[in-house]
């Protein structure tokens, strides 16, 4: 099995920052385990697509220099938590999966609000890996049983469970009481998670 990161993704180094998005895309639509429900290739297919996704995360670390990685010093962040959430929602919205795990790893046991397991559960999404999505999506719906983009993320993933979606957690969200920055962000998770089914939703992302 290759190391090489742009083997793993099939395309050459030379290749376009939209190439290498475009290559992703494609495999990652190829291996999402929505696509092997009750198949015996899942694990297979599931373990590709940590490959991919590692991949992906290793070539944008590596273009986009420091800025994606050596992340330290949490401290107060913003908005009240104890990091900065809107760094890590950019980070997944960048497809720099890698990078926004390891601001939420740093984050102290007991300092993990809400928000933390939102974006925890969001990671867990783009990597594939459903059941822990759902439960965090849980935890974070319980904290903050007010939040109605928790709600919604959690409410939308029971549909997944029981047949009624093909995948994305925030497809049927209701935006009618966000607020403009709410639904901006969330609207850039959405994109992460329409791009790893092979989809756009935000054109410029």
């Amino acid at each position: 099995m290759t190391n090489d990161p742009y083997k793993i993704l099939g395309v050459s180094r030379s290749a376009s920052d939209d190439e290498i998005k475009q290559a992703y895309r494609n495999l990652a639509k190829k291996y999402h385990p929505d696509q092997y429900e009750d198949n015996p290739l899942k694990d297979v297919a599931s373990e590709k697509m940590e490959e991919v996704n590692a991949a992906y995360d290793a070539i944008m670390n590596e273009r986009r220099g420091s800025a994606y990685q050596g992340f330290s010093g949490f401290g107060s962040g913003t908005n009240g938590h104890a990091f900065d959430n809107n760094r890590v929602r950019s980070l997944i919205q960048g497809g720099s999966i890698t990078a926004a795990e390891q601001i939420l790893d740093g984050v102290a046991v007991g300092q993990r609000d809400a928000e933390w397991h939102f974006l925890r559960a969001s990671v867990y999404y783009r990597r594939g890996w459903l059941n822990e999505a759902y439960s965090s999506f849980a935890t974070a719906a319980n904290m903050e049983p007010g939040n109605h983009e928790y709600s919604a993320a959690l409410h939308n993933m029971q549909n997944r469970q029981n047949g009624a979606m093909a995948g994305n957690p925030y497809q049927q969200r209701d935006t009618s009481s966000m607020s403009g920055c709410d639904c901006c962000t969330s609207l850039c998770l959405a994109d992460c998670c329409c791009e790893c089914m092979g989809g756009d939703l935000i054109p410029c992302c």
